[in-house]
This record gives structure tokens, C-alpha cells and sequence, in this order.
């Protein structure tokens, strides 16, 4: 007989179970100043999303996910210029805070969460090897945006994507 293991409401194990709350402490604070929020997202591929609406009521403070995966889809969707993915190159500080400005401006929300990086396993270099990450969160007032190193496998790199994103968020939305 196989023994099942009962994990926490939110828990996975590709994100950790302290996913859900970090994102209801993000819900309680963009709701108690009516703030919405939104996504774009590469390297995660929808993920960060796929975690706010894993909370029942996220539409009341989650406005909007664009999963730009692609250059292409930088440009069109949020207006990413082609010409700064050619000369800094698709995971760069410049694609991540022009994806968190494209998301505000093409959505209603109050805060944008953008994320670009290498999850792995191939795709890296040696000026950005795999696990490197670059995360902006924006807002009308504010930019915030930080380079990250993260180990471990595809599925590693993409939840630490998505924990460090809610701390950078936390660290800019209001109390």
C-alpha cells in the first residue's frame, strides 16, 4: 500500500510552501489600499500568475499576466524597443525594467511584477550563465529591479524567480 503524504493548502514543491503566504500578505496589502497588480514574465512562463490566482478572490487585486516568452512577444505586448533586446540582450536590467513599464502601461494595475532570466538547463553563457535572473517591479512612482544568481535545476531557478519577485514587491507596496 502506498503511503500519501497530505502537504499544506498552497504547498508545491517546485515553489515551497511559504508561496501562498507571501502571496496573501501581497493580496491584503494591495487590497487594503484598492492597488491592483500585474505580471510579465519570461523565464517563469506564467508562473507568478498562476500563483496569485491559486488564491481564491485574486481578482479583486490582480489585474492582468503577459507571458512574453519570446523577443517578439516583448516587443508587441509591451512595446520592449527590439533595438535594446539586440544590444543588451534579452536578460538584461534594460529588457527588465522596459517589460515592468509595458506591463503598467498597457494594463490598469498599480504595480508591476517583470521577470527575464536563464532557467536552464541550456540557454546560458558566460557573461549569463544559467540561473541568472533579472526581476523589476515597477510602479508609477517607482523602479525597482535587481540581478539575481539562482542554483539548482529549471524548476529550482523558476521558484526562486518567483519568491524573490514577491519580496521585491512586498519591499515596494505600501504597508
Amino acid at each position: 500500500m502506498t503511503q500519501v503524504k497530505r502537504l499544506p493548502l498552497g504547498y508545491n514543491a517546485a515553489m515551497g510552501k511559504d508561496s501562498l503566504s507571501s502571496v496573501q500578505v501581497v493580496a491584503d496589502r494591495l487590497l487594503r489600499h484598492r492597488q491592483k497588480v500585474c505580471t510579465a514574465e519570461s523565464c517563469t512562463g506564467g508562473l507568478i500568475a498562476k500563483t496569485f490566482t491559486d488564491l481564491a478572490g485574486s481578482s479583486d487585486w490582480f489585474e492582468r499576466g503577459f507571458v512574453t516568452y519570446s523577443n517578439a512577444a516583448k516587443n508587441e505586448m509591451l512595446a520592449v524597443p527590439a533595438s535594446l533586446i539586440e544590444d543588451y540582450g534579452a536578460v538584461s536590467e534594460a529588457v527588465a525594467t522596459a517589460m515592468a513599464s509595458g506591463a503598467l502601461r498597457h494594463s490598469e494595475a498599480d504595480y508591476s511584477i517583470a521577470v527575464t532570466g536563464v532557467a536552464g538547463p541550456g540557454g546560458g553563457s558566460d557573461d549569463k550563465p544559467v540561473g541568472t535572473v533579472w526581476i523589476a517591479v515597477a510602479s508609477a512612482e517607482q523602479m525597482v529591479a535587481k540581478r539575481y544568481q539562482f542554483d539548482g535545476d529549471r524548476q529550482a531557478v523558476r521558484a526562486a524567480t518567483l519568491h524573490s519577485a514577491l519580496e521585491l514587491l512586498l519591499d515596494l507596496v505600501s504597508t
